[in-house]
């Protein structure tokens, strides 16, 4: 196992520099370097780092500007086999170029204290779309007036760190072509998108520390058809070359209560929602798979309610988090409670040894190392999962295991690295997946968590940064109270015009997660998103979950299975077909049949789905309604989920 995570963790050492095919250099202007990858070829201009493409048949397309900083006089550049390298001395950056797998490899190594802000892209003036793995995917045309605007949330001086989006790469689009950017070093790497003379472009920072195990920086760049999810199917590629992509069949195999995810919807329950009753009900409304989750509130599914969920054939497990330690007499959720002396030894510290505040600013976010190092002989996460199992729960969420919260860990007793910390929470969550059998879930996975997980809340949500506003008045969005029933969850909300489009405009979403990982990883929007929060937005959320061949997500009590029950019911039975035809299959395809972007249809193989986001039928499917058809099959399967109401 830890050579395989170690493999996951730094592809770089798998990206050996080496190439077949024929020969490259520097050419006859000894200042370029031109290497033949698939489609063409990518020249490299040593003086500057800008990268032009020609396809094979003879256009050309700017892979990236030059680098923002000025890099110096290069040195020599020499050629040894199948890797070109020089240096920018006065930077103190090595540069080494080769091609594998069809892909241009631009390995970086600088000293510490560097920072290059590399590659520059999509300032090409035949681009016309990036795209982005912002939650499940967007697509985003370079000239689209509200992206450009501080209203689209996108142009943050900050950045985005690329560990934070759900996969490392980003794509752009031509009208003839395109270009892939995967990022395998992710860690230290920052991706921002710029509106200069309402264009859009996207540039990466990358700094290089290496006490922080970021002394490297490789970007991997390919040319692509330009389609949409071309990047997404580029990076899936580089996974299975790895042989870091997971696949829910083989989970399945390993573990089979993993099938029960096939065809399943996603659920927290709260109050009389957690009872055998509750359970009952639903399966008689001929609910046939379901996965249950309740908050660690203290008030645990019973071992009644669990066993009449598991003897239903659904899946239910804890909500649980390992992130955060509060003092014992203050904890205000029983999963920050930990034994002594776990807080305060455990917490993380910065660089200037004060500890690293915890979530909405309580107690400390909590070391992986210092977990690790104590469990040996502390047993704090084998006695935490015992009690949290007690009454037999087949599945487990582990909060914000498989995102990208990592950290970098000054305290002396338990120094760590964020590459480290990732490592751990790898070596934890495979220790409940594979060692404990449990099917198990965190909070916006990211691709690199793949093989260790089996489903994934809120890799769906392409989250703007205006929803974290939004939640915060409670006057509008609900609180945490009453506790049977909290408002934040139950009462219904309408979001901020531009935070919905960003987030839900069918226009722009595109399935990046699901191109990558369909088939590995089972994905749903925010727990705290659940279908009914948003009134305005359910119908579009129903076709965009049924396209992409997803689990819609609720928040349940008695009340509403008794307000929504039937008609879940019926939304799960058009899904379940959907599942048992692709449920762990890859998705093959994704196209827009209009214009607007507002028909779009899927593909897994022979099945094949169409959604109508729009008001007006087209080719026979009617407007705000969702088919599912069979090659081989007689007949579709539609869905219109208005119908239901």
């Amino acid at each position: 196992m830890k050579a395989r995570l170690r493999k996951a963790l730094a592809p770089v050492a798998a990206l050996t520099l080496v190439t077949t095919g024929s020969a490259y250099g520097a050419g006859q202007d000894t200042h370029v370097v031109t290497v033949p990858i698939a489609g063409g070829q990518a020249t490299v201009d040593t003086r500057t780092l800008g990268v032009t493409g020609r396809t094979g048949d003879g256009r050309l397309m700017t892979l990236s500007d030059p680098a923002k900083e000025p890099l110096g006089t290069p040195g020599e550049v020499t050629t040894r086999g199948s890797v070109t390298s020089w240096s920018y001395p006065d930077r103190g950056i090595e540069v080494e170029v080769s091609a594998k797998d069809g892909r241009l490899v631009v390995n970086l190594r600088g000293t510490t204290g560097t920072a290059l802000t590399w590659p520059v892209t999509g300032a090409d003036p035949a681009t016309t779309a990036m795209q982005v793995p912002r939650g499940e995917g967007l697509n985003i045309p370079v000239g689209d007036p509200f992206w450009n605007s501080p209203d689209g949330g996108l142009t943050d001086a900050d950045g985005t760190d690329l560990k934070d989006l759900t996969m490392p790469f980003w794509g752009t689009s031509t009208e003839s072509g395109g270009a892939s950017y995967l990022v395998p070093t992710d860690l230290g790497t920052t991706l921002r998108f710029v509106s200069a003379g309402r264009r859009l472009s996207a540039v990466a920072r990358h700094e290089f520390t290496a006490a922080r195990d970021t002394g490297t920086y490789t970007v991997l760049l390919s040319l692509t058809t330009g389609a949409p999810t071309a990047a997404a199917q580029d990076y899936r590629r580089l996974l299975g070359e790895q042989g870091t992509l997971s696949s829910l069949a083989r989970k399945i195999r390993d573990n089979p209560e993993v099938g029960k995810l096939n065809g399943a919807f996603h659920a927290y329950l709260w109050g009389d929602g957690r009872s055998a009753r509750a359970i009952e009900k639903l399966r008689a409304l001929g609910i046939s798979r379901m996965w249950f989750g309740y908050d660690a509130d203290g008030k645990p599914l019973d071992r009644d309610a669990t066993s009449a969920a598991i003897g239903a054939g659904y899946l239910v497990g804890p909500y649980d988090s390992w992130d955060n330690a509060q003092p014992p007499d203050q904890a205000d959720t029983p999963v920050a409670n930990w034994p002594a002396p776990v807080w305060p030894d455990a917490c993380v510290h910065d660089e200037h040894g004060k500890p690293v505040t915890g979530f909405k600013g309580r107690g400390c976010y909590v070391s992986s190392e210092a977990l690790a190092r104590a469990e040996p002989t502390r047993h704090y996460l084998e006695k935490r999962v015992d009690a949290m199992t007690a009454t037999g729960p087949n599945s487990y969420f582990l909060d914000v295991d498989a995102t990208g919260e990592l950290f970098d860990d000054y305290t002396a007793a338990h120094p760590m690295t964020q590459a480290t910390d990732r490592e751990n929470r790898l070596r934890r969550m495979a220790a409940l997946s594979g060692g404990r059998k449990l099917v198990l879930g965190s909070e916006t996975a990211g691709g690199w968590a793949n093989e260790v997980i089996s489903y994934s809340h809120g890799s769906s949500t392409p989250v703007a940064p205006g929803l974290w506003a939004a939640e915060r008045d409670a006057k509008s969005w609900g609180g945490y109270w009453p506790s049977e029933r909290p408002g934040f969850f139950f009462t219904p909300a309408e979001l901020p015009a531009n935070v919905a489009k960003a987030m839900f405009d069918p226009a722009y979403r595109v399935p990046l997660y699901q191109t990558a990982l369909h088939d590995a990883v089972v994905s749903t929007d925010r727990w705290e998103l659940p279908l009914h929060k948003l009134p305005r937005q359910e119908n579009t959320r129903i076709l965009l979950a049924m396209l992409y061949n997803t689990p819609l997500n609720f928040a349940l009590d008695g009340k509403a299975i008794t307000e929504h029950g039937a008609r879940i019911a019926r939304l799960q039975e058009f899904f379940a077909v959907l599942q048992q035809n692709a449920g762990t299959r890859p998705m093959t395809g994704f196209r827009w049949l209009t214009g607007d972007h507002l028909v779009q249809e899927t593909r897994f193989g022979a099945l094949t789905v169409t959604a109508n986001f729009g008001s007006a039928p087209h080719d026979g499917l009617p407007g705000g309604c969702v088919q599912a058809s069979t090659a081989g099959q007689d007949g579709t399967h539609l869905l219109c989920p208005n119908d239901l109401r």
